[in-house]
């Protein structure tokens, strides 16, 4: 039996090619989690199939890997290596394919996050994530991402309410998000319009709103220039 990474069309060198790809970025405690349901929500009611996933994780050996990366004390090397093993996981067992079937992909995090975490969080350097990212995903990159932008401290009080024992990353200092806040930013003016920033302090519905009101749009542009 043929392995989901042989069915499903290579989607490494399609830098032109546009895909039903959505993620969801930001720092722990800015609230993107709370939105994925509902995108997904709206698209299914649009009639189009949709896939929810995140990131580390998704596929079964990715979750696996998930467990450690949140729990396991390791160096930020092993750290980086890891996320993007993971992510080549999940992208032959799930994304792939499920982009190759039409299905809209929604996920709680992609390659941004290892940018703006391991990069600009842990100080990995640049040409080794560059390196990694080509050889997993090459130009690949989601149609549109959401960045819920928040400030660290705000984000602090939040995730004090609404969780329990912290794992690695969370139990970070204000200074480390502030890092990756800053890392996100950079992602931001690097991918230009496929980043679209949110300002995560306003309430869920207002954000909920921007959201719908920009996915609708996409959801429009993708149909007339993908008929079929």
């Amino acid at each position: 039996m043929q392995s989901p990474s042989t069915l499903a069309p290579d989607l490494h060198h399609c830098a032109d090619v546009k895909h039903r790809f959505i993620t969801l970025e930001g720092i722990d405690g800015a609230g993107k989690s709370t939105h994925l349901e509902t995108l997904a929500q709206y698209l299914r009611e649009q009639g189009e199939s949709v896939l929810v996933s995140r990131e580390p994780g998704g596929s079964e050996l990715a979750e696996r890997i998930r467990d450690l990366l949140l729990h396991q004390e390791m160096g930020s090397l092993t750290e980086l290596l890891l996320v993007f093993a993971a992510r080549n996981d999940h992208l032959e067992r799930l994304i792939r394919p499920a982009l190759a079937e039409g299905q809209w992909v929604i996920c709680d995090r992609f390659t941004d996050a290892s940018w703006a975490y391991q990069g600009a969080g842990r100080g990995m350097d640049a040409a080794s994530i560059a390196w990694l990212e080509a050889r997993v995903h090459s130009n690949f990159q989601p149609l549109r991402t959401y960045w819920f932008d928040l400030d660290p401290l705000e984000a602090a009080k939040r995730r004090a309410i609404s969780r329990g024992a912290a794992d690695r990353f969370e139990a970070e200092d204000l200074v480390f998000f502030q890092r990756v806040r800053e890392g996100y930013a950079s992602r931001a003016a690097l991918r230009g319009q496929a980043f679209l920033r949110i300002d995560a302090s306003q309430s869920k519905a207002r954000i909920g709103e921007q959201i719908m009101i920009d996915l609708t749009s996409l959801r429009a542009g993708f149909a007339k220039t993908h008929p079929g």
